[in-house]
């Protein structure tokens, strides 16, 4: 179970330099398949989850609770306008202006039992800033970024000129996929937006060994009249989905008749955010369920290699944007490659 399968995750080769630039990755890995001495029944899947701990619950309350501080603040606002107001017109009348109670969380309505967080709108006079002395000019000793480096460079240099084998460290590798400019979305008065993420693995010589399925509903209101609006979801799934409303939706109303809505109608959805409303995973073996399949046929002809990579996409309702497809090389081996295929040859990637 280590070394196998999952040195290779983080390791592009078994080598020692590999190994310390991951250290604390497989570190962390480790800690997740043993506990107290004992092996944990856990994949890779599931160790790839925990080790990046992305928690759709943390993004949904994250969500919830921006919408709510904007909604404070916004009610703040009001409140301010509303009193400097009452002191013009008192001004103008020749009135004193009344006085009014403070405002603080009583006066804001949340859309749940969250607690409300409140600002005081005050505007003061900058402070002056008096100008700093002139510094006497001298010899600056200033750090130089990139001085040390240059040096390092220059003996290594020198060391490959006298023909030392110098090896190279390995480098921090990112591969970063082309910034494809996605066509304008035409945004309504209602918009919904469905998100999925879909992480799997495949054997060798074909069949699914584990494919595990997170998707999202993000609804977006720009207009104040469809605030109370219910959303119609076609709930006739037969796979196994695991489906979860958010708190403040009508769970009931979602289970008997497929509507999202909330479950106090005299509440309305967040103005101009995206809220999720709901979620769901599916966690299978099934291979009718990839929508993406990918063929490599290698073939051997001397000192060479022929590498034929074909995918089709299974899905008919999908549409495929901006696929990239990495493959792992060995240290070393990318001479010979034709360079409009190959991301980074210092990655060791195709």
């Amino acid at each position: 179970m280590f070394s196998p399968n999952k040195i290779p995750e983080y390791c592009r080769a078994l080598e020692e330099n590999e190994i310390s630039e991951h250290c604390f990755d497989l570190i962390f890995a480790f800690d997740e398949i043993v506990a107290l001495g004992y092996r944990e029944n856990v994949n890779l899947a599931q160790i790839r989850t925990f080790t990046e701990m992305d928690s759709h619950e943390e993004k949904v309350f994250r969500a919830v609770r921006e919408t709510q501080e904007r909604e404070a603040k916004a009610e703040m606002r009001r409140k301010a306008k509303e009193l400097q107001q009452a002191r013009r017109d008192a001004e103008r009348q020749g009135k004193k202006a009344p006085g009014f109670g403070g405002f603080g969380s009583s006066a804001v309505s949340g859309g749940t039992t969250a607690a409300m967080i409140t600002e005081t709108i005050i505007e003061t006079e900058k402070p002056k800033v008096a100008p700093a002395p002139a510094r006497p000019s001298g010899p600056s000793k200033a750090l130089k970024l990139g001085a040390k480096g240059k040096e390092v460079d220059n003996f290594v240099d020198k060391l490959k000129s006298e023909g030392e084998n110098i090896m190279t460290s390995v480098g921090k590798r990112s591969t970063e996929a082309a910034k494809v400019l996605a066509p304008p979305v035409n945004m309504e008065s209602v918009h919904m937006k469905i998100e999925e993420k879909i992480s799997l693995t495949c054997g060798r010589d074909g069949g699914l060994q584990n494919m595990e399925l997170h998707g999202m509903i993000m609804l977006h209101i720009s207009d104040e009249k469809f605030a109370r609006i219910r959303l119609h979801v076609e709930n006739e799934d037969k796979r196994g989905v695991q489906l979860q409303t958010h708190p403040n939706v009508d769970k009931k109303l979602f289970t008997a008749e497929s509507q999202i809505g909330l479950k106090n109608p005299e509440k309305s959805f967040p103005i101009n955010s995206d809220v999720g409303v709901l979620k769901w995973r599916l966690q299978t073996t099934e291979e009718s369920f990839i929508p993406l399949t990918i063929n490599c046929w290698p073939s051997e002809s001397g000192n060479s290699c022929d590498v034929n990579i074909e995918y089709e996409l299974q899905e008919e309702s999908l549409e495929l944007n901006d696929v990239i497809i990495t493959i792992p090389l060995p240290s070393g081996q990318a001479d010979g490659l034709d360079k409009h295929f190959v991301s980074s040859v210092e990655a060791s990637c195709c």
